[in-house]
């Protein structure tokens, strides 16, 4: 990515028009990825921009595939197929990086074979090197740039996370650490509808994942069939929530291509990126979020308060207080399709950010986790009001995210 391809991109992301997501694709894969991060930020573009950019997260499988028996030779070798009684020569999907084959082990085993689709990384690294020179330049032209936005910082996670992604051995890591997660703490929590496919670490490497093939459709292909009831969603949230709030590691890209459901089990795929927060933001959003869905207004402006890196003196916090208030003056008992929830978390962010206050980097697969949410109970339910439906589930998390973590 030069010069001018990145003014292009910035071009096509902050015009006026909606953004052409064909030519930020043909860009490349860091173009992609700053369009999805740029999703994120209601607080600072336009929320139709936003929900254009969103798309990026879940419509890449547009993108062609290629040659499988091309990436078999590349990326295996000769015995490796002998451990499949069947592979099927054209993908079940294919995306921006990878693509997915259904396929039979010699044992009768139903699985998907996942292969990157070519080496990326050395592109991508030259062209986070040339934007990190680039944003250097603007946020010493533009030093607020750096207060609102931190596009350093953002392109520093963007780089960790997707250089993470095209190595599928992260994917079983993470897998095995959600996992093993989840089994420790099945007493203290209901987690009976969550459960991660088996993977084959033996017939994988860093370009190929074999895993177990699940039962049941995604959450998108529901959602596209209009067949996904609210109450799933509503569970999902609860699910997705005890890795959040109560763990602080999580499913860092959970969109609705990434959850199979099958007879009424969640199954979290895909896990190349693990999101992970400090106990003071965990426990600070859960806060956050407890006071939101109670319209405790003035509850939300403190839990903000406990959560930023920085402390701000009383002054201050008295002239963000009001400010805040007079923010979510209209949001008790609106609708999904009234008010989105990241967009108002995203302004709430920059109201603090504005006012003093400052926050880890973890906060922001937090909120693109909100977004899916937010998203996925848009296209089911518009007419649902989220965060009061969130009440039900707020007593059986709390003990679980607020207990004595030193001990």
């Amino acid at each position: 990515m030069n010069l001018w391809s990145f003014s292009s991109l910035l071009y096509e992301i902050f015009r006026k028009q909606p953004p052409d997501l064909k030519k930020i694709e043909d860009k490349g894969l860091l173009a992609v990825k700053l369009g999805q991060m740029l999703a994120l930020r209601f607080d600072f573009l336009p929320p139709e921009t936003c929900t254009v950019l969103s798309e990026l997260y879940q419509n890449t499988d547009r993108m062609p595939p290629e040659d499988f028996s091309q990436l078999l030779a590349a990326h295996v070798n000769g015995t490796w197929r002998d451990h499949f009684a069947e592979i099927a020569a054209d993908p079940l999907a294919s995306a921006s990086v990878g693509q997915v084959h259904k396929a039979t082990l010699r044992s009768g085993q139903p699985v998907v074979v996942k292969l990157i689709k070519k080496d990326f990384a050395a592109g991508f690294r030259q062209d986070v090197r040339t934007v990190t020179r680039l944003f250097k330049v603007l946020t010493a032209v533009y030093p607020r740039l750096k207060k609102v936005a931190d596009p350093l910082g953002l392109l520093e996670m963007i780089e960790r996370d997707t250089l993470a992604e095209l190595d599928l051995t992260n994917e079983i890591t993470n897998q095995n650490l959600l996992r093993d997660i989840c089994e420790r703490h099945r007493q203290d929590v209901d987690l009976r509808d969550l459960a991660f496919p088996q993977t084959y670490p033996e017939l994988s490497n860093s370009n190929v994942l074999v895993s177990e093939a699940i039962a049941g459709t995604t959450l998108e292909t529901r959602l596209e069939q209009g067949d996904l009831e609210y109450h799933h969603l509503k569970n999902l949230f609860r699910l997705h929530g005890f890795f959040m709030f109560g763990i602080g590691t999580f499913h860092g890209d959970l969109h609705p291509g990434n959850v199979i459901l099958h007879e009424n089990r969640f199954y979290f795929v895909d896990c190349g990126a693990i999101g992970r927060v400090s106990d003071k933001l965990r426990c600070g959003l859960f806060q956050f979020m407890k006071h939101l869905s109670q319209n405790n207004f003035p509850g939300c402006a403190a839990a903000l308060r406990s959560m930023s890196d920085r402390e701000i003196s009383d002054s201050r916090y008295k002239v963000f207080l009001p400010k805040l208030l007079q923010l979510y003056e209209d949001f008790p008992g609106k609708t999904v399709s009234e008010v989105s929830l990241t967009e108002q978390m995203m302004h709430t962010i920059k109201m603090g950010v504005h006012h003093g206050m400052s926050f880890e980097k973890g906060m922001f697969p937090i909120i693109k986790s909100l977004m899916y949410i937010d998203g996925m109970v848009l296209r089911c339910n518009p007419q649902a009001i989220l965060m009061q439906d969130m009440r039900e589930f707020i007593p059986q998390l709390e003990d679980f995210v607020c207990r004595d973590i030193s001990s």
